[in-house]
This record gives C-alpha cells, structure tokens and sequence, in this order.
C-alpha cells in the first residue's frame, strides 16, 4: 500500500469538502441529470447500435426515442392538483338547458 504525494492528499481533501456545500451539490444535481439521461438512453433503450445505416436515418431513430423516453418519464407524473377546466356547452346543450330538457347520459340508451 502506498501513500500519495502530499499535494495530491491535500487536492483530494481540497476537493472533498468543497463536494459539501450547497453550490457544489447545486452544480452537480444538473450534471448527475444529464449523465442519468444519457445513461437511460444507452443502456434502457439501446442507443449504442442503430438499427439502420446514415446519419439522417439514426437521427430519426434517437428522436423517436427521445419522444418515447419523454412520454415514458411524463405517464409516471402524479397528475397536477387542480381540475381541469370543463368545456363549454355546445349549441345543442344550451338548447336543451333553455327548454329545461333532461340530458340523459348516453343517447345511445334512448334509442333501445
């Protein structure tokens, strides 16, 4: 077992408590993101190889992905907490609410 130089022990120690403060860890979470991003890519999804051959067509290949990595990661979201807005009523349903009209559920049942 060896022991270091002692300008490489103290860069070392330098450098480690510098990995504990607030900036650095701010700076690092980007990064840990983007090798995350690209480690998705290459491993989950098997971007090392194309399936097919120039350039146009591999880049097609790594937008389709990129797309199908972006739907994947925004299904797992919790959904957002307000409501979403209700749409306005149509022609029709503003018709039957003026006459005081019922509306059943499904038309389809009316007609049975």
């Amino acid at each position: 077992m060896g022991f270091p130089p002692r300008e490489l022990r103290d860069l070392q120690l330098r450098v480690r408590t510098e990995q504990q403060t607030p900036e650095w860890k701010t700076r690092y979470a980007v990064r840990s993101g983007v090798e995350g991003t690209v480690n998705e890519f290459a491993h989950g999804h098997g971007m090392r190889r194309c399936r097919c051959r120039g350039q146009g067509r591999a880049h097609i290949q790594h937008v389709l992905t990129a797309i199908a990595v972006n739907i994947e990661r925004l299904s797992g979201l919790p959904p957002t907490e307000e409501a979403p807005t209700p749409r306005r009523p149509t022609a029709f349903q503003n018709y039957l609410d003026q006459r005081e009209t019922p509306r059943p559920k499904s038309w389809r049942t009316l007609g049975s």
